[in-house]
């Protein structure tokens, strides 16, 4: 089964320096129909201003990830970790028993993120922080695990959750798959381009909330740029 999510069809609010849109019910937007995918919890499409961002604020019991379209994001956490993650890398917060975070722009430049959290399926434990780049180049044409909870995954930043985020680049007329078993589902949005899921295109930014199938297979129309979770 694939329901197509479009990018018009989604929740979220322009604050000026943020303009946010929700693939789930966040913050002020509230859809009953979309609150979670299996432990999915949220799919936030962010587009951040110039030298603006997310002052200090806290997290627990949370695994987040956040994928960098355009521009870069600079986080910084009371455990003392600051970085910069650029576009097309990711970072990954375990919120664990607490971590107080901030999250600024601090480019010349709007940048562009997809911010995911996923229910933790371990808990009690420290938080923790990390980034990884991933070169386009290494996932041209294939899926690649970005962030995992799974131990054989070892190319990928962990998460503590039963869970993938993978990534894709693919040129028009290129057809990838994956591997999901009717038991899990998947939520997949392109960065870019359009895609074909089973006759159902996908455009940039809309979200394909897919279960029940085996082996996921995407074509795409355009060339595309691409992140999924497979989830539990």
């Amino acid at each position: 089964m694939i329901e197509l999510r479009p990018y018009d069809s989604l929740g979220g609010a322009n604050h000026g320096w943020l303009d946010a849109k929700h693939h789930f019910s966040f913050a002020g937007y509230h859809d009953p129909a979309r609150m979670h995918w299996g432990n999915l919890r949220v799919w936030n499409d962010d587009t951040i201003a110039p030298q603006t961002g997310f002052p200090p604020h806290p997290h627990r019991d949370m695994e987040i990830i956040t994928y960098v379209r355009e521009g870069a994001i600079t986080h910084q956490d009371n455990l003392g970790n600051k970085g910069r993650t650029e576009a097309g890398d990711v970072q990954v917060m375990s919120a664990g028993t607490g971590i107080r975070h901030s999250e600024y722009n601090l480019e010349d430049v709007t940048t562009r993120i997809f911010q995911i959290w996923i229910v933790p399926t371990r808990d009690g434990e420290a938080p923790s922080w990390g980034a990884k780049p991933f070169p386009k180049g290494d996932r041209s044409g294939h899926f690649v695990t970005l962030a995992s909870g799974y131990e054989n995954d070892n190319d990928a930043l962990p998460i503590r959750t039963d869970a993938r985020v993978i990534g894709a680049t693919l040129k028009a007329g290129e057809t990838a798959e994956y591997a999901l078993g009717a038991d899990r589902k998947a939520y997949l949005v392109p960065a870019t381009g359009a895609i074909e899921i089973d006759g159902v295109r996908v455009n940039a930014r809309d979200g394909a909330a897919i279960s029940d199938l085996a082996v996921l297979k995407v074509t795409a129309i355009e060339d595309s740029e691409i992140v999924m979770v497979d989830a539990a």
